[in-house]
């Protein structure tokens, strides 16, 4: 008699939590973009006083730029937390998008945009170290 070999799913580990911490921090990032962005749009001047400029663009384009981005990625958090195998590369792509826009973002609001780097260093890493181990 031969044994059959039908496939095993893989057996989830506690590193699944850190995926579930992702999807969270990823919803809460692109939450933190939009305000961000819409505190940018409409009033400007809470986060450059005296200059009109961001880097390139003056700080309401900067404002469109995260409010946009944060929506994106508070809709992939929503989908990497159901468990859609798309939102893993998604998110990925995202939250580097989302580091470099910080990154720019940096002169206008220093504190905010090193918090918002930290926490998506955290998010990429639990991303791409055990993103896999999520079942869908």
């Amino acid at each position: 008699m031969t044994a059959s070999h039908s496939p095993v799913a893989p057996k989830s580990t506690g590193w699944v939590g850190w995926i579930v911490f992702t999807a969270a921090m990823l919803l809460m990032l692109g939450v933190f973009n939009a305000v961000n962005g819409l505190a940018a749009i409409f009033a400007d001047d809470i986060f450059v006083s005296g200059a009109s400029a961001a880097v390139v663009f003056n700080v309401t384009t900067w404002g469109w730029v995260h409010l946009v981005l944060g929506v994106l990625a508070a809709a992939t958090g929503v989908a990497l937390m159901q468990g859609a195998t798309w939102a893993r590369a998604v998110a990925v792509g995202f939250v580097m998008l989302n580091m470099l826009t910080q990154l720019l973002f940096l002169p206008a609001y220093p504190f905010w945009s090193m918090l918002i780097i930290v926490l998506d260093v955290l998010v990429l890493w639990a991303l791409i170290v055990h993103g896999d181990e999520q079942i869908a």
